[in-house]
């Protein structure tokens, strides 16, 4: 049987999405087996982010710095904004390539079975940003479940009558679909498909 630290190694990569406890004994052997050529690099990269990895104060979106690099970047179109539940939201969009507008980040979805209200999100620091920085469309990227279109709807509704153009993704998007665990050619089909709401 393995020894305390490496049980909670095990313990502590279990918890990971994607891995469980068998996952998480199979990592922690290749580790220890390729300890210079992985172990070591891992724990030098996990402890520099650590140190260095923080919230941009802008969008959301986590990066070494703060702005990000995407809310820095001169190139990207400051007056389209798109709206996502969470990091792995924006990362998902990035990967396609499609959109080179900013981003905001929600940090979740409303939802009352989990007491997650308007309060607990992002969504009065949206309506602020969208007001001072001259935003000509919103599109919310949220996920099409009851608590994303939700989530979308209330937007919405607090932006309406604001002389913003307020859109949503369209066709390609599966109801119950997560963007995350969509391929990138959907969601860029869905991007370039969006639809007034």
């Amino acid at each position: 049987m393995a020894g305390s630290e490496i049980e909670r190694l095990i313990q502590l990569l279990a918890r990971l999405p994607g891995l469980g406890p068998r996952s998480a004994r199979r990592a922690v052997l290749a580790l220890f087996s390729r300890r210079a050529a992985l172990f070591d690099p891992l724990m030098e990269a996990m402890a520099r982010a650590a140190e260095s990895v923080r919230v941009c104060s802008v969008c959301g979106n986590i990066d070494s710095s703060d702005p990000c690099a995407i809310c820095a970047d001169e190139a990207r179109d400051g007056a389209q904004i798109c709206v996502v539940e969470n990091v792995a939201s924006l990362w998902a969009m990035e990967r396609t390539g499609a959109f080179r507008g900013r981003y905001h980040v929600l940090g979740g979805l409303l939802s009352a079975l989990d007491g997650v209200g308007p309060d607990e999100l992002g969504i009065e620091r949206l309506l602020a940003r969208a007001a001072s920085s001259g935003a000509r469309e919103i599109i919310l990227a949220t996920p099409a479940t009851v608590e994303g279109q939700t989530t979308a709807h209330y937007i919405a509704q607090r932006l309406a009558g604001r002389g913003v153009a307020i859109s949503g993704l369209a066709q390609g998007v599966p109801m119950g679909g997560e963007l995350d665990y969509l391929d990138d050619g959907t969601i860029g089909a869905a991007l370039a498909a969006r639809r007034a709401l």
